[in-house]
């Protein structure tokens, strides 16, 4: 993912995003749609909450701002009536969370779409500095900058003393779903010394047989909250026809593993954590 200014020929400064789109600064008076939910509390933790005019309802965090955004939808369909009310001038999007066809409906009527795509843990940097140039708040981008990278070090510290684990991560039930190694959380992961199993070069996000062959070849099976919404009664039914792996099952916090943005700074010390407490 790509977010540093480039200078043009007069001087202006210009923010890359995922798309090569190039964005100017936006001025004081734009209007923010964000319909990524870690992007849109990451807005906010920049302190641009008054500028943002519309969420999605997956938009949870922080709870008391986000209740007086007006919800237009969800993030695979947002209601383009009310997003066309509402007269963004720009409108924050994810090449993994929104669909390509929304997008481009979007763009017929809104003149900004700022799309991010952060594959691994230290794109969050350029993710910082991506809206912290367009919308102004360039001290606070560092800041955040500041705070991640010593997240980043304590995890780091951690894992160094760790033993390296084979990991299945968990995203959906029936079918079963999991994340390949390309993906943002496997890249998580790894600083853990985590290794995900079930990689598939074609398919981000495969569907997996979850039978014993695999699972004696785990060393963990973690259970996401997100987006299926797994609980301890899940972890009781595969307890029960595998009791084998029984040890091996762990429900986890899907925010802190797969959310960008300041999300991502607590989710650095929340894996380091749970490396501690599976070494």
């Amino acid at each position: 993912m790509s977010g540093h200014p480039a200078t043009s020929a007069a001087g202006g400064k210009f923010w890359t995003d995922a798309t090569g789109t190039r964005h100017a600064a936006a001025g004081p008076d734009a209007r923010i749609v964000s319909l990524v939910p870690s992007q849109t509390e990451l807005l906010i933790g920049l302190g641009l909450g008054p500028q943002i005019v519309g969420r999605t309802r997956f938009c949870i965090h922080p709870a008391d701002v986000v209740a007086n955004i007006p919800a237009i939808g969800g993030t695979k369909k947002a209601h383009l009536g009310r997003l066309r009310d509402l007269a963004p001038s720009h409108v924050v999007l994810n090449i993994d969370e929104n669909t390509r066809e929304m997008a481009a409906a979007i763009a017929e009527f809104v003149p900004n779409l700022v799309v991010t795509h952060p594959l691994v843990p230290d794109d969050n940097l350029t993710l910082f500095e991506l809206f912290g140039g367009i919308f102004g708040r360039e001290e606070e981008a560092a800041r955040l900058a500041e705070d991640y990278a010593a997240a980043r070090a304590r995890l780091k510290d951690a894992a160094a003393a760790l033993p390296a684990k084979k990991v299945i991560y968990l995203i959906w039930k029936d079918p079963w779903m999991t994340v390949s190694e390309d993906t943002y959380i496997s890249a998580l992961l790894r600083l853990a010394n985590w290794q995900t199993l079930c990689h598939d070069p074609d398919v981000r996000y495969p569907k997996i047989e979850l039978d014993a062959a695999l699972l004696a070849e785990a060393d963990l099976v973690l259970f996401s909250s997100e987006p299926f919404s797994f609980t301890q009664v899940h972890l009781d039914d595969v307890r029960v026809a595998h009791p084998d792996a029984r040890a091996k099952l762990a429900l986890v916090d899907g925010e802190y593993l797969s959310w960008f943005g300041t999300r991502a700074i607590a989710g650095l010390d929340y894996l380091a954590g749970l490396a501690v407490k599976n070494a």
